[in-house]
Formats: structure tokens, C-alpha cells, sequence
């Protein structure tokens, strides 16, 4: 009724946006004082529902008999306590409703808790993405990561009534991953073991190629060169043409084309993309100045990949080129070449009279050659038997 007959949107037109906003205010504070005693009479209604459950749960005399037989606990809960399937369904509902009003410590809490006593196993699922959820909302990134990996399991292990609804679950997982990964200590190494299975590779090439931009700054940043790296490139240079995205095809720049000045042009468009990216763009307060560490790190990194190519493909660099390839003047590049052969052992010597740098032939013997070739089958042989396999175990599941 009080809708129907509400004039704002006819006397709006004819003010000022300024003399809107007591309209507006005046709107909002009705419609909030309706909605708050919608959400308190939920709430108790709610609380009501599984008051039996949350009072046997918050008594620790009673929740020491708790034991890791489900079977044995709902059995229990109905002899002694009269709690059953509707009471531990209405706690389910309640952490949900916990959830939705913000307060995540204690959603987490009853969706473990609830988990613990719950038989359905999709019920039990969906509470598991709500803890996930609250842990990351409230940033206990170990405890995330945890759920995460708990996730994981079960999303690989799961009957699923379609491929594509376990495929649409390994994308989520990808896609909450993120908060994790780019907050978590370990999180740059640990995207690389997640995005890079097979699985999970398949699954963004053929639903989420935009994830491939956190996977490549991922391996961009990480210290340690990963053997997965190359085969990584082959998947950069397979999407290319799907998927434009500055970081990715700074890679293909680098290790594809071997194009150094387009790979110059679109490091400087990476930069622009971390500092307007929600999960790599995280800044860091230092007294008056705020920095963004992933940054730094990115254009170190991504200034030694195109050194190390170069270098390759190069016996005796220009100095000068150099500097204009890595985006600095004549000295920082000194600088920072001096500093890299010094701390990376690289090969090289500068030749300061003629402002050359100049390359020690570094060629891998034939029986390193062949080290890396077998590790590589290797690798590709207990690919192929995984592969076998899990056909073999699903024929047998049909």
C-alpha cells in the first residue's frame, strides 16, 4: 500500500540530486526498521527451531559423549537428548542465517559442528563451501587453506551426476582459491600445485582461461623455477588467441615470439593491471607510503626473465639496448646486472670501454641433456597411468 502511493519518484525529476538524498534517507531508514524486525522474527524463529541442539552443544559434559561415529551420535542424541534430523536440519539453518547477518564466527562454528552430525552427504557439502566462506571472510587464512584442501578432496573423489557440475566445482574453487593464495604465506607456491594438475588446467582452458593470469604471476614471482614452467609456456602459447590478458602475453612476448620490444610495452601494462587487480594489487602501509610488494616483485622478476632470454640468444649485448629492453636508464641497468651476476652466478662480464656485456658459452652436456629428457618421460608416463586408471576405475563404478 505505502509503495503504491509513494511520490518520490515524481518529485525527484524536479530537484536537485542534493535535495534527493533526505528523500532518500527518510526511505531508507523506513524500509531498514521493517527489515530489521523481519530479520529478528527469522532469527528467533530460527534459535527456536535448534535451541535443543545449540544448548546440547554449548554443555561440555554432554558434548565430550560426542564420538567420530555419526551413527553412534545421532543414535544417542535421540535416546537421551530427543534431538533429531529436524533439530540438527534447523541448526543448518540457523548457521546459514548466521551467515547472511555477518556474523561468520559463528556460522563457522554450527557448520562444523553441523557437518559432524550431518548423513547427507550434499548437505554436508554445502556446508563445507560455508565454512569456507566465513574462515576466508573472517581471514584465518590457515584455517582456509585447510577447508580448502578438505574441499578439494572431496570435489576429486565425488560421484557427480554430471562431468560438467564436477568441472563447475573445481572453477569455484579456483576462483574462492584466490583470496587464499594471494593472502596466505605459502599461497604463490601453493596455486601453482593447485592450477596446474591436469585437472584444474583443463577446467580453466575450457571454462575460466582469465584464471590463467594469477597462475602466470604466480610462476613470474615464485623464486624457485618450477620444471612445470615450460609446459606452462606451451599452454600460454595454445590460448594466446582466446585470451588477452598483459601477463600472460608478456610470457608469450618472452618465450614464444621472442618479441623484446612488445614484451617492454606490455611489462609496463602489467603493472597497470596488478595495481587495478583486487587480489594482486594489495597494498601495504610503511608509515606515510603505501607500497604494493607484489609489484616490486613482479617487475624484478619479469626484468630477469627477459635478461635470461636475451642473454640466450645473444653472445655480446649492448649495454644501451639492454637498459631500454628492461625499462631503465644506463645505470640502474648496470646496476642491476653487476648485482644479478654477482648473486646468480651467471656467466657473463661486462666490458665497460665498449659497454657491452658479454656472454660465457654455458652449453648443457649430453648427459644432463639426457637427465631432462627422462624426467620429462617420466613424468608423462605416470601422467598417462593416472589417466588409465581413473578410466578404469569409472567403467568399473558403471
Amino acid at each position: 500500500m505505502a509503495a503504491k502511493y509513494d511520490l518520490t519518484q515524481r518529485i525527484a525529476p524536479q530537484l536537485d540530486r542534493h535535495l534527493v538524498f533526505p528523500l532518500l534517507e527518510f526511505l531508507q531508514e523506513r524500509e531498514m526498521v521493517e527489515r530489521r524486525a523481519e530479520v529478528v522474527g527469522r532469527l528467533k524463529a530460527l534459535e527456536e527451531g535448534a535451541a535443543p541442539l545449540i544448548a546440547f552443544l554449548h554443555n561440555p559434559n554432554a558434548f565430550q559423549e560426542l564420538r567420530a561415529d555419526k551413527q553412534y551420535n545421532l543414535q544417542m542424541l535421540s535416546d537421551r537428548y530427543q534431538i533429531g534430523p529436524q533439530q540438527i536440519e534447523a541448526l543448518y539453518q540457523y548457521a546459514k542465517f548466521q551467515f547472511e547477518c555477518g556474523n561468520y564466527s559463528g556460522a563457522a562454528d554450527y557448520l562444523y559442528q553441523y557437518r559432524a552430525l550431518c548423513t547427507n552427504s550434499d548437505r554436508s557439502l554445502s556446508a563445507l563451501w560455508g565454512k569456507l566462506a566465513a574462515e576466508i571472510l573472517m581471514q584465518n587464512w590457515d584455517i582456509a587453506l585447510e577447508e580448502l584442501n578438505r574441499l578439494k578432496e572431496i570435489i576429486d573423489s565425488k560421484s557427480f551426476s554430471s562431468p560438467l557440475n564436477q568441472v563447475q566445482s573445481r572453477i569455484w574453487l579456483m576462483h574462492w582459491s584466490l583470496f587464499i593464495f594471494f593472502n596466505h604465506e605459502n599461497g604463490r607456491t601453493q596455486i601453482i600445485d593447485l592450477f596446474n594438475q591436469d585437472k584444474y588446467l583443463n577446467a580453466i582452458q575450457t571454462n575460466a582461461p582469465h584464471l590463467l593470469r594469477y597462475l602466470a604471476t604466480a610462476f613470474i614471482v615464485n623464486k624457485r623455477r618450477r620444471p612445470q614452467f615450460k609446459e606452462f609456456i606451451k599452454v600460454i602459447q595454445q590460448e594466446r588467441y582466446s585470451n588477452e590478458d598483459p601477463i600472460t602475453e608478456f610470457l608469450a612476448c618472452i618465450y614464444v615470439n621472442y618479441d623484446f620490444d612488445m614484451a617492454q610495452k606490455k611489462m609496463r601494462e602489467c603493472e597497470e593491471v596488478i595495481l587495478n587487480d583486487p587480489f594482486l594489487g594489495k597494498r601495504v602501509e610503511e608509515g606515510n607510503f603505501s607500497t604494493v610488494p607484489l609489484r616490486d616483485e613482479f617487475l624484478e622478476n619479469a626484468r630477469l626473465f627477459i635478461f635470461e632470454t636475451y642473454c640466450r640468444i645473444h653472445q655480446r649485448i649492448d649495454m644501451g639496448v639492454l637498459a631500454e629492453k628492461l625499462n631503465l636508464n644506463y645505470e640502474e641497468a648496470e646496476r642491476w646486472i653487476v648485482t644479478l651476476i654477482r648473486t646468480s652466478k651467471l656467466e657473463a662480464k661486462i666490458d665497460s670501454k665498449m659497454g657491452t656485456i658479454v656472454m660465457e658459452p654455458n652449453q648443457t652436456n649430453v648427459y644432463e641433456q639426457l637427465i631432462d629428457h627422462t624426467k620429462s618421460l617420466s613424468g608423462r608416463t605416470y601422467k598417462l597411468v593416472n589417466q588409465l586408471l581413473e578410466h578404469a576405475q569409472a567403467q568399473a563404478a558403471r
